[in-house]
């Protein structure tokens, strides 16, 4: 029988998904290149800093519920979705 994650794994994997998704290291002149849909650089920013925030809350023992898993999947994916409209990620 096949068990499935805790939340705090769960989190985790969801984590480096994201980070895996996202090209969070593009230089700068890439970000700011052209016309935009919403700055592509402070997006990148405060994903990154929500990230590094789950991470630390994991790592000071906190249980995520489902609804922060929710939440941040949902983030990740409008921001996903304005960094292709911008060109930053091809379309899948």
């Amino acid at each position: 029988m096949i068990t499935k994650p805790n939340t705090q794994t769960a989190m985790r994997n969801l984590i480096a998904d994201i980070r895996d998704a996202i090209p969070f290291d593009t230089p700068i002149e890439k970000l700011c290149n052209g016309p935009c849909t919403g700055c592509s650089k402070k997006l990148l920013d405060y994903l990154d800093m929500q990230l590094e925030e789950k991470e630390a809350e994991i790592d000071a023992g906190h249980i995520p519920s489902f609804g922060e898993l929710n939440r941040l999947k949902k983030s990740a994916l409008k921001i996903h979705g304005t960094l292709m409209k911008n060109g930053l990620i091809e379309p899948e």
